[in-house]
């Protein structure tokens, strides 16, 4: 079939079984195609193609709302309803988003790029719909992973206590990003070899319902029966208690098996529950055969082959440094533990895994419970390394404020994937950890300007023990440069001037380190000598440093590769406040008041003008209203 002429899914209810079944071939080579130039979330999106399918046959979207949880499952969702033509700019800047889009289509309901949010929002669209007086089917598509997020649970027990009409698609194919686990996962593992039960159970009913009703006592004793018949035949009933009808489980890739149990689920009046069996990367044999998580989004690869395509950077990635760092310290501080909210291959932590795996936790897709677990830890003098992406700390920020911080412990937070990540977008960016974690008493934030100052920076984390101390680092690879073979500390706020000067001064960590000091070179040419530090502690700050600067009368220039309202470059304004330079010129670049879309990341912070350029100009306009007060 041709895929690119597809406009909405109304097709889809005159198709056959067997042209189901060739549509989905068709699909799941046009995904492997186009993925393998652009990359994107391939494992995901191969293991759901029937299930997309059958969903669009069986419901009339946009009317009916299918909400997809964490979104990178909605590929095959966007070739349904006409965006097939736009594969080629996936991921891409100005081009297709890899998640759910409202701007895209009238049928992307809901957006999301974190998990375990999809029954929250259905329960509130269900109920908007009943007010409203509407006839519409509310269908949440969450996967066993996400089902492990104390959000969803939170939304189970609130959809089964109102009873509320609604079809949850519990998408079970074992896997998240990486392996599931705990006791969820156990329980649906005991539903997946259960076997079906609906069917035999509505029988029991009918039957039941059959004998004549000789006194209460029989009554009782008829329901009494059926119970027991149900907790036979599905261990646990955990959904049934908690007010859901389940269904299951089905073949996820069956389409017989799917539309009737579809067709079954739509008679229900209350919440219903259909468990779906499905395998993440159906249909290409490298995906199919990863079982740590590698195919679950990826880069560009060989399609014949599923080699993935080297980027040619052979700088260590900085996931990799850190951990590896921590793996090192952890070898003569038995006290180290690390622990991850479902990110072991993200966050690089197989080989600690495997070294210390007693010390190794993966908590499942639970970012609040980790944070606290890595309090409660720390109460007992252990040295706790939480791993975390920027993105997903912001749902543990409750608990970083009131377990961590307020309780003065001494976790470390490895805060990955900090400042712009590019190709997955507004959901993923990791930009407002500055801003809401550098208000909070006790906690110490840094950034390396480089892999070498990195492991020195973890290396010190792990040696502190007088509070919270939080690493921030970027996605990809580190600069390549020559690493120390003994790891040492450095001084807790201290910072390091890389370039003297005399006119300006530039204030900025990280990633924007390249930035301006090639900014300094650009301005030296032109007659202005301009200072450099590396604010490699973000909280606290260097104020004998920072005072030195503005005794000088020097006027300066923050860079930071994350928001500006509330971050660092706010911060030195309030402090130089406090001290009382009031007439010293501050400016600032960063990212604005908005989100920030998918993309390269090097187009992106050209369109939000945070370049070389921008500090040129800036640092240009400093000086001369330095030289005009003079």
């Amino acid at each position: 079939m041709d895929l690119l002429s597809i406009k909405d899914p109304s097709f889809l209810k005159n198709l056959s079984t067997k042209e189901l079944e060739s549509l989905s071939k068709d699909i799941r080579t046009f995904l492997i195609e186009k993925l393998s130039t652009t990359g994107g979330h391939i494992g995901p999106n191969l293991g759901v193609v029937e299930l997309t399918i059958a969903l669009h046959k069986c419901f009339d979207s946009p009317k009916d709302k299918l909400i997809w949880d964490v979104g990178h499952q909605s590929y095959v969702h966007k070739i349904l309803t006409g965006r097939a033509c736009q594969f080629d700019t996936l991921r891409k800047y100005k081009g297709l988003c890899g998640f759910p889009k409202m701007i895209e289509s009238e049928h992307d309901v809901w957006e999301t790029g974190h998990s375990s949010t999809s029954l929250s929002a259905a329960m509130g669209m269900a109920v908007a719909r009943n007010l409203k007086g509407e006839k519409s089917h509310i269908v949440p598509i969450i996967g066993d992973g996400a089902l492990t997020g104390g959000m969803a649970l939170e939304a189970l027990n609130h959809i089964g206590h109102e009873k509320e009409k609604m079809i949850v698609i519990l998408n079970d194919n074992e896997m998240s990003i990486a392996p599931n686990v705990g006791a969820i996962h156990n329980v649906l593992g005991r539903l997946r070899t259960a076997g079906k039960y609906n069917k035999a159970k509505d029988e029991l009913e009918l039957l039941l319902k059959k004998i004549p009703a000789v006194g209460n006592q029989l009554v009782g004793t008829a329901e009494r029966i059926k119970d027991t018949f149900k907790y036979m035949l599905v261990p646990g009933m955990f959904f049934e208690e908690l007010g859901f009808t389940y269904l299951g489980p089905v073949d996820g890739h069956n389409y017989e098996d799917l539309l009737e149990n579809l067709a079954y689920a739509k008679k229900y009046d209350g919440p219903v529950l259909l468990h779906v069996l499905t395998k993440k990367g159906k249909g290409y044999r490298p995906a199919e055969n990863d079982k740590i998580g590698t195919w679950h989004g990826t880069g560009p690869y060989k399609t014949e082959t599923g080699d993935f395509v080297k980027s040619g950077n052979t700088a260590p990635a900085w996931s990799s440094l850190v951990s590896e760092t921590v793996r090192r310290v952890a070898r003569e501080d038995k006290r180290v533990v690390a622990i991850t909210p479902a990110m072991p291959v993200g966050s690089k932590l197989e080989g600690f895994a495997k070294e210390f795996p007693d010390r190794m936790f993966d908590v499942g897709i639970a970012e609040q419970h980790a944070a606290t677990f890595a309090a409660g830890l720390a109460t007992q003098k252990m040295k706790p390394f939480l791993a975390i992406y920027s993105t997903f700390l912001q749902r543990a920020y409750d608990q970083v404020v009131h377990d961590i911080c307020r309780q003065n412990l001494n976790v470390f937070i490895g805060i990955d994937r900090a400042g712009l990540v590019g190709a997955d977008g507004e959901t993923h960016q990791g930009v407002f950890d500055i801003a809401f974690l550098r208000n909070l008493p006790n906690l110490v934030l840094m950034m390396p300007k480089d892999e070498n100052e990195g492991q020195h920076l973890v290396h010190t984390a792990l040696k502190y023990d007088d509070g919270p101390i939080a690493l921030r680092f970027p996605r990809g690879n580190g600069l390549g440069v020559p690493m120390d073979k003994e790891l040492k500390d450095i001084p807790i706020g201290s910072w390091e001037e890389l370039r003297d000067g005399e006119d300006a001064a530039i204030l900025t960590f990280g990633t924007t380190i390249p930035m301006a000091l090639e900014a300094a070179e650009l301005l030296e040419k032109q007659g202005t000598s301009v200072k450099v530090i590396n604010c490699r502690f973000l909280k606290p700050l260097d104020l004998p440093m920072l005072t030195k600067i503005l005794e000088r009368k020097m006027p300066i220039l923050t860079i930071e590769e994350a928001v500006l309202q509330g971050g660092f470059g706010s911060f030195i304004i309030e402090t130089v406040n406090e001290l009382g330079y009031h007439d010293t010129r501050i400016d600032r670049i960063g990212i604005p008041d908005k989100f920030i879309e998918h993309g390269n990341v090097n187009e992106l912070l050209e369109e939000i003008n945070l370049t070389t350029k921008a500090v040129v100009d800036k640092v240009t306009k400093l000086a001369r209203q330095k030289e005009k007060r003079a």
